[in-house]
């Protein structure tokens, strides 16, 4: 087969990440990255252990002469999240990641690329292999299941990890360090319905909402951009209003971690209301349209006639249903009032999923702060409690409060300063990382966040910067020589 990638610097690092998107790892199926992974240790003779959960460590001695500096773990997860559109034909399971070279970036085909955290897994494997780098001892980290849920992190056990000093190469901006991250929680919601018989003087048809950015719930959050189920939503709850639609179907978003880009319906109304409905919906596609211009240029709503539906939504599940997606808040809750333009709290209406006699609708929600977490959830609760949905809570994982006067910050700081000549921006993310629960776990270790640019994880959009690898290289490898000694 041939490589895309093979040109690019720095080789080895295009060279792994290249080889890596050959092997499919959706979350909680990363046997076949985690053996890829141990056979390569085993390859080069280096030591690994894996714990119960399945997250991997993967051990290397110091270069010569650095056999006296702090020992560091270099931390990534080896799932990935995997969205197509709706027009591709992929089996993530089975089928490889497609790269592609697109001026200056490096993207997939149709799907999400991997680039977070495969990128991460490269840098690491380049190290490892490596016999000419200046380093002390070095753990090579790689979790499990980070995307549905942080369950390797959550899963890591005490003394797993021997380093107080954690580099965690699962960051999305060049020039950026982060020192801290946001806690969250998952909000699920089941509404049980019941199937009842179309009415015979109705024509059904099929709604769509396409063509958004979607992106990380956490990253992405304060950009505007669309939700495509909070849109199809819109047009349901009117077209109920003003045309007595009766729901067959609804299905939109995927993950609880990215932003809804696709959503789905089928419905029918009584075929007096068919030319009104052709007017209403031409004037409510144009309004949104204009709202959403900015920000999604490439928003497509269309409709269409379909095929009369064997059964529908009853009624009161319909009305209860719409009414409670209407009224739950989506996006940014509150901003920081320490840290400017940082997202403090947030929630996302991430996907609403039918399945034989239930609806189930996932949110999810961040805040820097326990209980603005809490105080965001008990919202999403109450919106739907009032609908009469069955309503549970995840576990939640912690946040990451930041340490400004952390050691492995001066030196990163000050190795970026020296490589590029300029000063990095130190900040915290409103996405969630691993670096909360290894902080739970492991109190006192010396973390940090940081990696090349990523635009549009967690979408088909994803693309990682070519130019900014080469740094986020040249800055692991700085960084490694300047490890004080223990």
């Amino acid at each position: 087969m041939s490589k895309i990638l093979a040109h690019l610097e720095p080789a080895r690092v295009w060279q792994h990440f290249e080889d890596i998107c050959q092997i499919p790892r959706p979350s909680k199926k990363e046997e076949r990255i985690l053996n890829y992974l141990i056979a390569f240790a085993e390859k080069h003779g280096l030591s690994w252990q894996q714990d119960k959960i399945g997250n991997l460590l993967i051990s290397k001695p110091a270069a010569k002469g650095y056999e006296d500096r702090s020992a560091v773990v270099l931390q990534s997860h080896v799932d990935m999240v995997c969205e197509k559109n709706a027009d591709t034909a992929h089996d993530f399971d089975h089928d490889p990641i497609l790269p592609r070279l697109d001026n200056g970036w490096v993207r997939a085909t149709g799907t999400t690329l991997g680039a977070d955290d495969g990128i991460g897994m490269a840098v690491q494997l380049a190290i490892l292999e490596s016999d000419s780098i200046a380093h002390g001892p070095i753990e090579c980290l790689f979790t499990v299941d980070e995307e549905t849920g942080l369950t390797g992190a959550f899963a890591l056990e005490k003394g797993f990890v021997k380093s107080r000093i954690l580099l965690n190469l699962d960051s999305e901006d060049d020039g950026e360090l982060f020192i801290g991250c946001a806690g969250g929680i998952d909000t699920l919601v089941t509404f049980p319905y019941e199937k009842v018989a179309p009415e015979a003087d109705h024509q059904a048809f099929r709604v769509s909402v396409t063509g958004l950015k979607g992106g990380h719930s956490g990253d992405d959050i304060n950009r505007g951009r669309g939700n495509a189920n909070k849109i199809l939503n819109r047009l349901l709850w009117n077209f109920e209003k003003m045309f007595e639609l009766r729901l067959a179907e609804i299905q939109g978003g995927n993950l609880r971690n990215a932003i809804a880009r696709e959503a789905f319906a089928s419905f029918t109304i009584p075929k007096r209301h068919v030319s009104g409905l052709r007017g209403g919906f031409d004037k409510l596609v144009s309004d949104i349209r204009d709202e959403q211009k900015t920000n999604e240029p490439g928003l497509a709503i269309a409709f269409e006639e379909a095929v009369m539906p064997q059964a529908l939504i009853d009624f009161s599940t319909q009305k209860r249903l719409l009414n409670a997606l209407y009224a739950c808040p989506h996006g940014v809750i509150a901003m920081s009032p320490d840290i400017p333009n940082l997202v403090e709290t947030s929630t996302n209406l991430a996907s609403v999923k039918m399945t034989p006699g239930e609806i189930i609708v996932s949110t999810s929600q961040r805040s820097s702060l326990e209980s603005g977490k809490r105080d965001i959830a008990d919202m999403v609760t109450s919106v739907f409690s009032l609908a009469g949905a069955k309503v549970k809570h995840g576990d939640g994982y912690p946040g990451w409060k930041p340490n400004v006067n952390s050691e492995i910050l001066a030196i990163m700081r000050k190795a970026y300063t020296g490589l590029f000549k300029e000063e990095p921006k130190v900040l915290a993310i409103h996405a969630g990382l691993e670096c909360g629960l290894i902080g739970e776990k492991y109190p006192g270790i010396d973390m940090i966040s940081y990696g090349p640019t990523i635009k549009g994880a967690h979408s088909p959009d994803e693309g990682i910067k070519i130019d900014t690898v080469q740094k986020f290289w040249d800055l692991t490898l700085e960084v490694l020589k300047n490890i004080p000694k223990v």
